[in-house]
């Protein structure tokens, strides 16, 4: 035996478990998730039996009618919207007053960076309290009650509470966008600084010789070079946005009429609750599709780009 072909063999058999490990836990899985989306498995009878029956899109045009699931779509409309562009907003202002070198900065970026270290039930247990409404105006808690000691009571508010909505958006999100954007805005940091760092200084002093001022200088060479950083984070942070459950459940739950329902926790819920496996699976190819509409072009040009090198 050759030695390439048995170096071949050898990174076969212990890629093998892997594989194996994937094929059935993910591929398997999602395969076995569209076959019971097609049916009619919405009770647990059904399933213990095994009385699959074909039903088709039938779940799927149920789902699109369903008006909390129209909500859920709104909501991580707006919610992968505006936490997308607070994280990019917030990370490269950051990444840039950290770049200039202040005194200090090392212990700032390490305080940026630590809201990534705390899992997001932790998150959206403390932010809960922070934004808690209270029995208003009377008994006031978290931002509420900081607004009454400042004499602010015009600017207390519901919060997560809120059923008022603009344009669909449900103003009960806005905590929600603030909690996570507080908890991921220090990942997007991180990857700004690394670009700018990674800058050629002396395009930079190229520029200043020839009169650009700091802000031409940002947005004609600095911002241009990030580009492929925006996309990247814009990526993880979409593909994050779609799937979030864990911040919102443990923050908000639904919340009143749904304003902070998002997909994930009407999956769980109807699945694990509720026990419509058929219905709860079709929201779950719908949410996969959706993160594959995000992650799937990005993947292939990435490719693209590989092959072409």
């Amino acid at each position: 035996m050759k030695g390439s072909t048995r170096r071949k063999l050898i990174g076969f058999f212990i890629l093998l478990p892997t594989l194996v490990s994937l094929g059935i836990f993910v591929y398997g899985f999602i395969g076995w998730t569209v076959r019971v989306s097609f049916s009619n498995w919405n009770s647990f009878s059904r399933l213990m039996k095994g009385e699959y029956v074909f039903v088709g899109l039938r779940n799927y045009f149920r789902l699109f009618e369903d008006p909390r699931f129209q909500t859920d779509l709104w909501n991580t409309f707006f919610f992968t919207l505006f936490f997308i562009l607070g994280c990019l907003s917030l990370g490269i202002l950051l990444a840039s007053l950290l770049d200039k070198g202040l005194k200090g900065s090392r212990i700032f970026q390490n305080l940026f960076l630590f809201p990534m270290a705390i899992s997001f039930v932790v998150t959206g247990t403390v932010w809960s309290w922070i934004f808690a409404p209270g029995i208003l105006p009377k008994f006031p808690q978290g931002m509420n009650l900081l607004y009454k000691l400042l004499g602010l009571e015009s600017l207390q508010w519901k919060w997560y509470t809120s059923t008022a909505s603009i344009f669909n958006f449900n103003l009960a999100l806005i905590p929600v966008i603030i909690a996570a954007i507080w908890q991921l805005s220090g990942y997007t940091m991180a990857m700004y600084l690394a670009g700018l760092r990674g800058i050629d200084q002396a395009l930079i002093e190229a520029a200043k010789v020839d009169g650009a001022s700091n802000r031409q200088i940002f947005w004609k060479i600095k911002f241009p070079i990030l580009k492929p950083i925006t996309l990247s984070a814009m990526i993880v942070l979409g593909h994050i946005s779609l799937k979030i459950f864990d911040l919102v459940y443990s923050m908000t739950g639904s919340g009143p009429n749904n304003v902070t329902d998002v997909p994930a926790i009407y999956m769980f819920e109807t699945t694990f609750r509720a026990n419509k496996y058929a219905t709860g699976s079709a929201i779950a190819m719908v949410m996969l599709v959706m993160v594959a509409i995000v992650i799937v072009p990005y993947l292939i040009s990435s490719m693209k780009r590989e092959v072409g090198k």
